[in-house]
């Protein structure tokens, strides 16, 4: 399975979407700064928790939606989402 996956900073409320294999292991790895995008600095603040997910059979199949979650459309959705207390 492969994922799509929403992180949220738990002290500044900022996101990050990504795709994985291995859910778990991304989120330690985010929590961890082991990802330049997520790192403990101003512009992104962690630690970070899964807001959202979702499954795929395909890695092509979940990076298409990622690209799709990060277009306007889709981060009006997520924020629909959220608001609706996910």
């Amino acid at each position: 399975m492969f994922y799509v996956y929403v992180l949220q900073s738990k002290t500044t409320g900022k996101t990050y979407i990504g795709q994985t294999n291995d859910i778990n292991k991304r989120l330690a790895e985010h929590n961890d700064q082991l990802n330049r995008f997520t790192l403990h600095t101003k512009r992104h603040s962690g630690p970070w928790e899964l807001a959202y997910e979702e499954q795929y059979s395909t890695r092509a199949e979940a990076v298409v939606r990622e690209k799709w979650l990060k277009s306007g459309s889709g981060r009006r959705f997520l924020k629909r989402i959220f608001a609706d207390g996910c």
